[in-house]
């Protein structure tokens, strides 16, 4: 492919981080790129380096010659969102996750074109910490998983009131099981799918939202246990896994960009910013869509690993 049209449904900090790096990553691989946008309004000005060649205020304004649509706006909206241009695209990347809880069902039974791409974004798959877990750890010979996912949601979007973004609102697909569904993601993907998850989500701190800010889980796997804690309330951001093998405990800061083996005092530095995962993850897409590589995060996989995030595992 030299040349591609493509499409950005909702126009927020996420997507406007796609639209650059995309920018980057067609003209790495000398393609042509026009790039679209839907915006509920024309007032709010994009920034000066983000670069769109049209903007359209509603998807009945939309040419049905695209080859890419991104959805990226509110996660409840994705699955109308897909309806409504499914026939203006062919190929779809979906922002994480696929769509709230409560619109599972409409993910799992949509009627998905068997010669199109449909990929639900896993850009945590894509960091170099996690890259190095997954092809150096020894699965077979880890006892225990600790993993941790601790921030403070009024502090997420600078310059925003966090009670009026999505994560506040379950009715809106917010809620830290959901939002951080990222922890779940990864854990599968390194050690794959757990034989049993019980689970306690719910609300426990005075943030003013309505959607849970509190999730603990226990996972078994054959040979190990695996514990996941995530919350909205921490005021000092901690995420990290920590891994129990036979010879060693291993902890992984996936904000520091270390991993340190406690027991041999080894420890490794992984130097990158945040653009180098979206880039990566964009490229990759991009191999999907012209054939060269599997799409590894279908509908079908996420729509399994949201049933983790409330603790109902299917095989």
């Amino acid at each position: 492919m030299t040349n591609m049209k493509v499409c950005f449904v909702g126009v927020g900090s996420i997507a406007t981080r796609h639209i650059k790096n995309l920018r980057v990553v067609c003209d790495k691989n000398d393609i042509s790129v026009t790039i679209d946008a839907v915006r509920r309004s024309e007032s709010a000005a994009l920034a000066e380096d983000v670069i769109v060649d049209n903007v359209y205020l509603s998807v009945d304004e939309l040419p049905s010659d695209y080859d890419v649509a991104f959805i990226t706006n509110p996660t409840d909206m994705h699955m109308d969102t897909l309806k409504a241009i499914h026939d203006r695209a062919r190929h779809f990347f979906i922002e994480k996750p696929i769509t709230s809880y409560r619109n599972l069902d409409v993910a799992e039974n949509f009627a998905y074109r068997e010669d199109s791409i449909y990929y639900v974004a896993c850009p945590m798959r894509y960091k170099r910490i996690l890259n190095y877990l997954k092809q150096n750890i020894d699965i077979t010979d880890v006892n225990g998983v600790r993993c941790i996912c601790s921030s403070y949601l009024p502090e997420w979007r600078p310059g925003t009131d966090y009670r009026e973004c999505y994560s506040a609102h379950k009715d809106m697909g917010g809620g830290v099981a959901i939002d951080l569904i990222h922890e779940w993601d990864y854990l599968k993907w390194i050690f794959g799918m757990p034989n049993k998850v019980n689970a306690i989500i719910s609300k426990k701190s005075k943030l003013e939202i309505d959607s849970d800010d509190y999730a603990a889980y226990i996972a078994e796997y054959d040979n190990m246990i695996a514990e996941l804690h995530l919350d909205y309330f921490g005021r000092e951001s901690i995420r990290e896994i920590m891994i129990f093998t036979s010879e060693d405990t291993i902890v992984a800061d996936i904000l520091k960009n270390t991993v340190t083996y406690k027991k041999s005092g080894k420890e490794i530095q992984f130097e990158e910013v945040r653009d180098d995962s979206c880039r990566l993850e964009l490229e990759h897409f991009l191999d999907m869509i012209n054939g060269k590589t599997l799409n590894d995060n279908s509908p079908k996989e996420a729509c399994r690993v949201m049933k983790l995030t409330q603790g109902i595992v299917q095989m």
